[in-house]
């Protein structure tokens, strides 16, 4: 028989996972289905529901609703709670498990597609949103020398700071007392890729061979991206390989079994021009 998955966000249209998911059960010889339900603004809860009553097994969670899946799920993992957001249920009779994949999928990219060890790095991320708050954790258990958080509003980067000071020793700031620091990882984690606006940055923030990373996918050069290299970076990504790793760690969670991730990373990316 086969089972059934989804992904759910609003709005919905542009996403890959279902053609994720279809190439990772092909590989693996997994039998299921999964599509994309787009949820009404209010509907979350009463959209899973729907979906679980009609036999389904799990869903991926995209924007705007990580932060109602966690509160949805009955058994929230502790990266989950910690980050406040879930992109992941999985239905087990009356218990719905959460899990926030985001972060290992930004961790798996770096590491392993990109080759960039993050143990004893300096990393930095901007933005203080949820994006951040799901990759914190997973980054700082590799090491990292320096893990920094900037923000528009210095306020947000020290409460999030103070929020995982029992995980994780943050440096945190605004964007204004960036002048100075040189970073061997920059991580864009806002969304001022898709607005298209230009984030006040230093040029010197990137360190010699540093990389600039763009969580947002798709797009070729991003503003964030323009930014690195008109500083003189030449290692450019943006975030289609962490969609992928992120996707492959739920489908190993629900099936017990991880697909390969490379092919469909090559086959998803767009040039950097």
């Amino acid at each position: 028989m086969t089972d059934r998955y989804a992904v759910i966000g609003h709005p919905i249209s542009h996403s890959k996972s279902p053609q994720i998911h279809a190439a990772f059960a092909q590989a693996t010889g997994q039998d299921i289905s999964y599509t994309a339900i787009e949820a009404p603004l209010e509907g979350f809860a009463t959209t899973v529901q729907a979906f679980r009553a009609q036999g389904g097994r799990g869903v991926n969670v995209t924007l705007p609703f990580k932060l109602q899946a966690c509160e949805f799920a009955s058994h929230p993992s502790d990266a989950a709670r910690l980050a406040g957001a879930a992109n992941a249920l999985k239905f087990d009779g009356e218990r719905v498990w959460a899990e926030n994949f985001d972060g290992v999928g930004l961790v798996n990219d770096l590491q392993n597609n990109r080759g960039r060890a993050l143990k004893g790095a300096r990393v930095l991320l901007l933005g203080a949103g949820g994006a951040t708050r799901g990759a914190l954790l997973p980054i700082a258990l590799q090491g990292p020398a320096v893990l920094a958080v900037a923000n528009r509003t210095a306020d947000k980067a020290h409460a999030l700071r103070r929020d995982f000071v029992a995980h994780a020793a943050l440096q945190a700031s605004g964007y204004d007392e960036l002048a100075g620091e040189a970073f061997d990882v920059v991580i864009n984690a806002t969304s001022a890729g898709l607005s298209g606006e230009a984030l006040p940055l230093p040029a010197s923030l990137f360190a010699p061979g540093a990389l600039a990373y763009d969580m947002v996918y798709g797009k070729g050069l991003t503003p964030f991206l323009r930014q690195a290299q008109a500083a003189g970076v030449a290692a450019l990504a943006d975030g289609v390989g962490m969609l992928v790793e992120q996707a492959a760690e739920a489908f190993a969670w629900w099936r017990g079994v991880r697909p390969g991730t490379r092919e469909v990373i090559a086959r998803l990316s767009v040039p950097l021009v």
